[in-house]
């Protein structure tokens, strides 16, 4: 069967970026599974693996308009440190929820120098090429309860209530 629209999606993967570093793996893991279609993984990667079908093996690369976005810098801000005054303890790293004038949005600390934490609302990945070798393990036509639920079960059912 080929992965079409609907269809369930087992594989491995391993994701580097252009200096081949690896940021990410299912190696030593359970597959990565998901239905086709609905948005679980970036546009560019979901394209590839269309009509791919179980044993397949391939390396993509990925440019960041179809993965995780440009790195924007409007996203990038130097705030008082006193805005975090509510929090017990901020350090380089650290990801929180910020509410913005477009509602809730995950940021992250960057730096934090005197008086100031320097706070970038872009996703981790915006602005990076990514090339990721697949391996399709399973593909399978999902169920309507899968459909409907928008998610994978496992053998058995999903396990709780919607």
């Amino acid at each position: 069967m080929k992965i079409a629209a609907n269809t369930v999606v087992s594989m491995h993967y391993q994701v580097k970026n252009s200096d081949d570093e690896i940021l990410d793996t299912s190696e030593g893991k359970a597959p990565l599974n998901f239905i086709q279609g609905k948005g679980f993984l970036i546009p560019g990667l979901e394209a590839e693996l269309n009509d791919k079908q179980a044993g397949d093996k391939f390396v993509c690369t990925i440019e960041p308009v179809n993965a995780y976005g440009e790195h924007h810098e409007g996203l990038v801000q130097r705030l008082p440190i006193d805005v975090f005054d509510q929090i017990e303890e901020i350090h380089e790293g650290m990801q929180l929820r910020a509410s913005t004038d477009q509602g809730e949005q995950s940021i992250i600390i960057t730096k934090i120098e005197d008086d100031f934490v320097t706070v970038d609302g872009n996703h981790p990945l915006a602005g990076l090429t990514l090339t990721f070798d697949v391996d399709v393990v399973e593909v399978r036509e999902a169920t309507e309860e899968e459909l409907a639920h928008g998610h994978v079960h496992a053998e058995g059912g999903c396990g709780h209530e919607h």
